[in-house]
């Protein structure tokens, strides 16, 4: 079974004409969902019906439902509150923010996969130091080592349904003030500071995860490049220090802080140089992603095919976490 590296987008609630070749197309492998796609929850699921008839061929479908503020589907969907509530609640009453985190991540699960809709691009693993207002309540913690079990334990509750989860943004985008889908954002720590704090959730959960999504933050006192198109990131730190070995997929590349948002082949194809198994392309006319699509050169030794096969094959449920 072969996925193609690129997420794309759709225009509006059902599928236009020329959106066909591009789910056809041998380089889409993902199809990323937005508010502008949903009407109602029945108009949803016809629409990855069709997203998956008119594809002719396994597509991985995704969405941002972390909860909070970043949610995309209102009506027939049960929105948690956000990360920062989780984890005050946590500070002053671990158990009973873990059984609620469990129960949230459950309910996420449960509500997409009745969808047919295979992953949520979550938990936020940043750490809350409050500077960024992009992600803000979006962290659940100061504490890197409390944001860990909170994220471990909304982790349990979608992977009860059978549900992986994609950790962000590597290795943390909470102490960079910039917001990177407006600007060029650039975080001046060291490395010893990001691995002592920011670094500590990846870490601690690298197994549980089937993805993660890297920052678009260049860490400029550790490499010349932003994470997402940086070898020394994505391989020497996340796959050989930190030992995570499911998948790795870009934010999106039309967000300025990418540096390749008017540039999106030759971004892509420095993603997938530097490591990541998947790009997000999204938010750009039908002309163009069609343009990016034909025009992207990939191989597919460079694609691991089985981390992508690994994204996709969430849906069984883990006996161990069942009676959890």
């Amino acid at each position: 079974m072969s996925y193609g590296p690129v997420w794309v987008d759709l225009q509006g609630p059902s599928i236009l004409r020329e959106e066909i070749p591009i789910l056809r197309h041998k380089n889409t492998g993902g199809v990323l969902l937005f508010t502008k796609n949903f009407l109602d929850l029945a108009q949803l699921k016809t629409l990855v019906k069709n997203i998956r008839s008119y594809a002719e061929k396994p597509v991985i479908i995704g969405v941002d439902h972390e909860g909070g503020r970043i949610w995309r589907f209102k009506d027939g969907f049960t929105c948690p509150p956000s990360a920062k509530h989780f984890g005050n609640l946590y500070e002053v009453d671990p158990d009973t923010a873990t059984q609620a985190l469990v129960s949230a991540g459950s309910t996420v699960a449960r509500e997409l996969l009745e969808c047919d809709i295979d992953l949520t691009f979550a938990p936020v693993l940043d750490i809350n130091h409050g500077v960024s207002d992009v992600i803000g309540d979006r962290a659940y913690h100061s504490d890197p080592n409390i944001v860990a079990e909170c994220a471990r334990a909304f982790i349990i509750g979608l992977k009860q349904y059978g549900m992986g989860a994609i950790g962000k943004h590597f290795p943390g985008h909470g102490g960079c003030s910039m917001d990177s889908h407006f600007v060029m954002a650039e975080d001046k720590r060291s490395f010893a500071e990001l691995q002592t704090c920011d670094l500590i959730p990846f870490t601690k959960l690298h197994t549980l995860l089937t993805g993660v999504m890297p920052a678009h933050v260049l860490y400029s006192a550790v490499d010349p490049d932003i994470t997402g198109f940086s070898k020394f990131w994505l391989q020497d730190v996340l796959r050989q220090q930190i030992g995570f070995a499911g998948a790795i997929i870009s934010d999106c590349l039309s967000m300025q802080g990418s540096g390749f948002n008017s540039q999106m082949v030759q971004g892509a194809e420095r993603a997938l140089n530097a490591g990541c198994d998947m790009v997000i392309a999204t938010q750009q006319t039908r002309e163009y992603l069609l343009h990016v699509l034909d025009n992207l050169n990939w191989d597919m030794q460079q694609v691991q095919q089985q981390r992508i096969r690994n994204l996709a094959a969430v849906k069984q449920v883990d006996p161990e976490l069942s009676a959890i």
